[in-house]
């Protein structure tokens, strides 16, 4: 088995590599990784129904689609991810409890995918298979932002109805503070990768420049693509109701294929021109922050509704 230990905290450029490890590859690997302040969601997730669009937004946030199940996690550098790609589908959990065990923290695994430590979640793990090949991939809180992992993660589910699947919240600890002798994260790191490494009989990996030109377009193409991390959302139906100082504005759609359906708009507001026909510019949208506001200021929104501007109007959409 191969060890890569990688320093890149791009979370775009680290999704497209565990796609390429799992897919185009077929040496068994293992991978030791962080992502910068991010929001990672699960495959079949709708994306605005699991994040603070405002805070992320504000904040800088990424929000990228993996490829793998389960609910949504916020990345951070205080958050080392681990990753095992092999054909046998074997379960690599106890490697990872052994190797904590070491550094004095009793691990344990309950339900489903979680490692807990007196009870509290550190860790969650996801699994996705191509072909006879297997990805299993999680995380481990080593000294993670709990405030802005709670502040990122802060929907406002009544909007929406769908499909998707919805994350459950867990009670949550850093590992830093179990710890038998205090150490940094990339000393946890190093120890880490070391006794991993160690029990599996790791080879040391680096990248070729082929294989960094192939995440390269992965990234491009699939994982800082809005129409892959918003647009790959699974059907849902969307409302929102906003009291402008000009009047009530209620908006009801329907988002398929990332894209705006249905839309049907109410409300107390004067206009000079039909809200139908408001609608119809809109229908067809992304239903994509960016996308609707370059429509909004290509239409003459004070005649649809009278004292409402386009900056005002976009938050009725989200």
């Amino acid at each position: 088995m191969y060890l890569i230990v990688d320093r890149g905290t791009d979370p775009s450029w680290n999704l497209a590599a565990e796609e390429y490890l799992l897919t185009r590859r077929s040496e068994p690997f293992v991978r030791i990784w962080r992502n910068s302040d991010s929001v990672i969601i699960g495959r079949h997730q709708n994306a605005y129904a699991e994040i603070d669009l405002d805070f992320v937004e504000r904040n800088h946030i990424p929000v990228v689609r993996r490829m793998t199940g389960g609910g949504a996690v916020f990345h951070d550098t205080g958050n080392v991810n681990y990753s095992f790609f092999d054909l046998k589908g074997e379960r690599f959990t106890d490697v990872i409890l052994d190797a904590l065990r070491e550094m004095g923290i009793e691990g344990r695994c309950e339900g489903r995918n979680d490692l807990t430590v007196d009870g509290r979640k550190f860790s969650g793990t996801a699994v996705c298979k191509h072909g006879s090949r297997v990805l299993e991939h999680g995380t481990l809180l080593f000294d993670a932002s709990f405030d802005r992992l709670s502040a990122a993660l802060r929907p406002r589910p009544e909007k929406f109805s769908g499909k998707s699947v919805q994350s459950v919240r867990s009670r949550v600890a850093n590992l830093s503070g179990y710890l038998s002798t205090p150490m940094t994260v990339e000393d946890f790191i190093g120890r880490l990768a070391g006794s991993v490494g160690s029990r599996l009989e790791c080879t040391p990996y680096e990248y070729s420049e082929e294989d960094l030109r192939a995440i390269g377009s992965l990234r491009e193409e699939r994982f800082a693509n809005p129409g892959w991390n918003f647009g790959a959302s699974p059907s849902y139906a969307f409302s929102n109701v906003r009291k402008f100082p000009a009047g009530l504005v209620e908006a009801h759609f329907d988002v398929r294929g990332g894209r705006i359906r249905g839309l049907r708009i109410y409300g107390d507001y004067f206009f000079e021109r039909p809200t139908d026909e408001f609608c119809s510019l809109i229908e067809g949208c992304l239903h994509d922050r960016k996308e609707i506001a370059g429509r909004l200021n290509e239409v003459a929104t004070g005649e649809y509704f009278s004292g409402i501007g386009p900056e005002e109007l976009i938050s009725l959409f989200f």
